[in-house]
């Protein structure tokens, strides 16, 4: 076990590397210039001088060859000395403790709720596959899963959020719930710990949902492969036939060794609890992971962009690792060093 894990903890580093340096190739060749986007309007109108522009140049280190500024950037990331945002100056560590936070408890919930519906949900099929119960719960997962979550969550502002189709009458505005942000702008922090709380599960519901229908769709048909293919394995019609019940076939012998597929999307998955969700984060005005990176994009902002595409790489290869060690959990035949 140790030996496999400084194999793959050593084996991150040239991958990290690769990731950090083909994302700052990228948005070099993309020729996009901070200083001057940022200093478009006052470049045209001539109010800033071009000793000032080569000034701001030398200070963050543009003047300098694509290799020097790449070592730069990675040694800032090695340090945890992330620098600052080019677009206002804040420190990049500031900016990210204020918008982590928000994705991890927006990911992290929609998380727990897609695998906690999707596991039961794609036994439950898997043990009555062919019948009316799993034809129609398959045709709805697919339904669900084909929806964009650009238009279910502008769908469900315009239904539920807007106040034009339903109004609930124990919310002082209209709509049953809001439109934007993650809690009451006003008020706040004048609020009492127990009714910040219900404050925050009003405003996040709407974004939860988006963010988990198409997981728990996805998830629960994964599921349901793993347990069918699972069903089939001698030594369930072993324990059929020693006459067990359905439900202890399922939930206590079959359930063990399917949940594989689910243990390798769970590795794959974690990556959104940095990441986040572009779309959804734009759409609910919640400022996140996503919102600030497609913000840092949009500038582009290097040191920002960088620091966000390195969290979110070692936390892939951080799950990935997760994967390979829950895998000797789930499955007892499966051995990390190989051995039978």
């Amino acid at each position: 076990m140790l030996r496999f894990l400084l194999r793959r903890l050593l084996l991150m580093v040239p991958t990290f590397i690769g990731v950090t340096l083909i994302c700052f190739l990228v948005l070099r060749l993309a020729n996009a210039d901070p200083v001057t986007t940022g200093l478009e309007g006052a470049i045209s109108g001539r109010q800033v001088s071009k000793e000032a522009i080569l000034h701001l140049r030398h200070f963050y280190a543009l003047d300098q060859p694509w290799h020097i500024q790449y070592l730069r950037l990675v040694r800032r990331l090695v340090t945890f000395d992330l620098g600052t945002r080019w677009q206002d100056g804040r420190p990049i560590a500031k900016v990210v403790g204020e918008a982590l936070p928000i994705t991890l408890m927006l990911s992290g919930i929609s998380l727990v709720i897609a695998y906690g519906l999707a596991i039961p949900l794609g036994v439950f099929s898997a043990a009555r596959r062919g019948t009316r119960r799993d034809t129609t719960m398959t045709v709805l997962l697919f339904v669900l899963y084909s929806l964009p979550s650009f238009w279910v969550g502008t769908m469900l502002i315009v239904y539920l959020g807007s106040g034009q189709f339903l109004n609930c009458p124990w919310t002082h505005s209209r709509g049953c719930f809001p439109l934007q942000g993650w809690h009451t702008f006003r008020g706040f922090e004048q609020m009492r710990p127990l009714d910040k709380i219900v404050d925050v599960i009003w405003h996040i519901t709407l974004p939860i949902v988006t963010l988990t229908y198409a997981s728990l769709a996805s998830l629960s048909r994964y599921m349901r492969m793993g347990m069918l293919e699972t069903l089939r394995q001698d030594y369930i019609r072993t324990a059929r036939a020693k006459g067990l019940g359905e439900g202890r076939v399922s939930y206590v012998h079959a359930l063990r060794n399917a949940l594989i597929p689910i243990v390798t999307l769970l590795g794959l998955t974690l990556p959104s609890l940095i990441g986040g969700s572009v779309i959804v984060e734009q759409i609910f005005g919640i400022r996140g992971m996503g919102f600030v990176a497609l913000e840092a994009i949009r500038l582009p902002d290097y040191p920002l962009v960088i620091t966000i595409v390195a969290f979110t790489g070692l936390l892939t290869m951080v799950g990935v690792l997760i994967s390979d060690l829950l895998y000797a959990v789930v499955d007892p035949r499966i051995r990390i060093e190989g051995r039978q």
